[in-house]
This record gives C-alpha cells, sequence and structure tokens, in this order.
C-alpha cells in the first residue's frame, strides 16, 4: 500500500509509530522499505530513524546513516544534526560528536542540548557543564531540556555552589506544566546526588503534580545516603498515593534495604516487585539482592539466586558475591567466585588482593604467599578489587 504514496510523509508516520512503541528495529525495517522503493527521506525521516539507531546501537551502524545524510543534503538541518550528535554520544563517540556539533556555526539550541546531554549521559559531567556556560555566553537561554541534563550533571560532580545557581536558572526556563515536572524532578535528583536531601525534600514538597520519576529520585536519594527509614517511608507514602513504581523506584527500595540490613524486607519487596508490579527483575536488582544476602553471610542462598538468574551473571554480580566472602572470611566459597572472575575478566587482577585477604582473614599463609607470587608474577599493585554493590 505504501507504494501507492510517493513521498516520504506516510512512511515517516509509520516509523514515527513504531519508534513510539519502542520498536526501533521495526521502524529501521520501514525505512529500509522505504529505500528500496526508491523514496528519499526527507528532514524529518532521518532525525525518527537517528532516534531508532540510537536504541540499537549494539546491532546497527550509525556512520552509514550519517552518510545518508550527507548524501541528501540534511546534516546541517537542526533536528538531523541534533540526531547524530545524540547518536554519537550514545556510542561513545564523544569526537564525531563534537565535529558534528562545531561544523556548524549557525547553531540552534537543539545541538546545544545534544551535546550537553550527550555528555551528561555519557559520564562526561564536566565537559556538559563546560558546554552549557559556552552556551550561556552565546546568548542562548536555556529550556527544560537544557536544565535536566545540566542538572544531572551537577548532580555527578557533588557541586553543591553550582547546584544553587543551576536551581536559579531552572525557575528562569520553567514554561510548562511538563517542563515543571521534568526539572523538580531534577533537582531533587541533583541535590540528593550531592548529599543535602533536606533540599531534595523541599523540592518534593514544593512538587504539585508528582510523577513517579518524582517519587523515585526522592527514595533513590534517601537510599544512597543511608536514609533507609525515610525511603521506605516514601516508598510506602508512593503507593498510597496509587504512584505505580518502575524498576528504577525498587533498585532504591532494595539498596536502602541494603543498607539497614533488612534481608526480610528486601525479600519482600523483590517479590512484590515481581508478584504484584509485573515487573521484570534487571541485572542491578539482582546485584543488589546478591549484596544484601552476601552481607549478611547468607552466601549459598546468594549464590543459588546467581545460578538462577534468567540471565549469565556479570563481573559485577559475581563481585558482590565475592565482597560478602571477604566481609565474612569464606574460603571455599571465595575461591569458587574467584574461578568464576577469573573466567569473566581475566585481565582484572583485583580478584587476587581479595583472595588473598580472605586467606590471611583464615590464617592460612602459605595461600597467601601462593596468591602474592601469582600477583608479583603479574605485577599487580595491591589495590582493592572488588567490593559491595
Amino acid at each position: 500500500m505504501l507504494d501507492l504514496y510517493p513521498g516520504a510523509f506516510q512512511w515517516n508516520n509509520i516509523m514515527r509509530s513504531y519508534v513510539r512503541l519502542e520498536l526501533p528495529c521495526a521502524a529501521l525495517r520501514v525505512y529500509i522499505l522505504m529505500s528500496q522503493s526508491g523514496v528519499s527521506p526527507d528532514s524529518y525521516t532521518i532525525p525518527i530513524v537517528l532516534k531508532s539507531v540510537c536504541r540499537v546501537l549494539g546491532d546497527v551502524n550509525g556512520h552509514q546513516f550519517h552518510s545518508i545524510a550527507i548524501k541528501n543534503g540534511l546534516e546541517s538541518n537542526e533536528f538531523c544534526e541534533s540526531g547524530l550528535i545524540s547518536m554519537y554520544s550514545k556510542a561513545g563517540e564523544f569526537g564525531n560528536a563534537r565535529k558534528v556539533f562545531e561544523q556548524n556555526l549557525d547553531r540552534k539550541l537543539g545541538s546545544w542540548n545534544a551535546i550537553i546531554g550527550g555528555f551528561a549521559q555519557g559520564g562526561h559531567a564536566k565537559e556538559a557543564i563546560h558546554m552549557f556556560i559556552e552556551l550561556m555566553k552565546d546568548g542562548f537561554t536555556p529550556d527544560d531540556v537544557t536544565m535536566v541534563s545540566v542538572t544531572s550533571a551537577c548532580g555527578s560532580l557533588g557541586d553543591l555552589n553550582l547546584a544553587f545557581q543551576l536551581h536559579k536558572c531552572v525557575f528562569q526556563a520553567k514554561t510548562l506544566e511538563k517542563s515543571d515536572i521534568l526539572m523538580s524532578n531534577s533537582l531533587i535528583d541533583m541535590y540528593g546526588k550531592c548529599g543535602r536531601m533536606d533540599l531534595a525534600y523541599k523540592v518534593f514538597e514544593k512538587t504539585v503534580h508528582r510523577d513517579v520519576s518524582t517519587w523515585t529520585s526522592l527514595i533513590t536519594g534517601y537510599a544512597t545516603h543511608g536514609f533507609v527509614r525515610d525511603a521506605l517511608e516514601f516508598f510506602g507514602c508512593m503507593r498510597e498515593a496509587r504512584v505505580r513504581p518502575n524498576n528504577v523506584t525498587f533498585i532504591g527500595v532494595l539498596s536502602a534495604c541494603v543498607h539497614g540490613g533488612m534481608v526480610e524486607e528486601g525479600k519482600h519487596y523483590f517479590d512484590m516487585m515481581k508478584l504484584t508490579y509485573g515487573i521484570v527483575p534487571k541485572m542491578q536488582h539482582y546485584g543488589v539482592m546478591v549484596d544484601l544476602l552476601g552481607r549478611a553471610g547468607l552466601l549459598e542462598e546468594a549464590k543459588e539466586m546467581v545460578e538462577k538468574m534468567p540471565m549469565t551473571a556479570n563481573a559485577v554480580i559475581w563481585g558482590a558475591l565475592m565482597g560478602g566472602c571477604e566481609k565474612h572470611g569464606s574460603v571455599e566459597m571465595g575461591e569458587f567466585v574467584a574461578r568464576k572472575l577469573e573466567e569473566l575478566e581475566p585481565w582484572n587482577d583485583g580478584v587476587y588482593v581479595v583472595l588473598s585477604n580472605i586467606y590471611a582473614g583464615a590464617g592460612l599463609w602459605e595461600e597467601v604467599e601462593r596468591v602474592r607470587e601469582i600477583m608479583k608474577q603479574r605485577k599487580v599493585a595491591k589495590i582493592p578489587g572488588y567490593s559491595s554493590i
């Protein structure tokens, strides 16, 4: 039926629908069919395609779509440009992202937001703040998208003085109710990461329309800083307010249980996540549960959970269990986990350090010397390699 439409309009609508339904591969298949039908992409097509590429970067080479944008003279289109910057940033190719950004001297706010957001999400907080300062120098007025990225970067840095300055910018950028919620959430998250839960709560208290992110930001902040009772109390309030928690909320709740050493409560919330809310546990949820059980000395139970996970455990999961082995001096389990870690990360020498500590704690000095000899041969500096999550 689409063959009847020589233009890109209908094709774009279908691709956009697939993107909204979180089906990026289907959107890309439609684009391939569009190309095979001889329909040229327009300034709306490329941004949709780039948004899809960002979600399947492990399976798709984004460079070819950059070439398509150039071929069709769309590289400097503001929406295509910001899409390319986002794509390269999410792929970790910050040099290419910056190159796209810098080649157009007539930049729009969307491109600034893309480069700032890319740096912030990619763990380059200082670069994100630097670009924000440059944006202000160039006379641009930041919007809600800008401020959400910048406050996130500020939270990563834990710079409270900067946080106060950005809070003022947030008030200036508020326009719509939606942006009000977004920026309130970002402020709660920022103050939480800066360790000022009193200020995070003040923002929360003044936020009239609270969504799942509002509650989650506050709960996670309390959990991160060890305010166990507050985190769990607000989770209860969240449920009473009939706001449905998501998988990130439960990471915060389970983390609070870890800080409080609350094993039974942690199991209760883990089951609630699955049975009450139908949320399928991800690697992070299992990691927090293994950490909880490991810290409590329930090493066999933690091992059983790892082995029954529906996905293959990574080094972070086994590392959490290794931390429990070190804490409780379990030689046998420590040796078992060490072998797993060696298989996963043969280049990571941290396992030898922890194993040596376990042997030393048990008074097995011959084993300590054996491990130290291995470390010496591998030229290992004695640095902590694994700890609890």
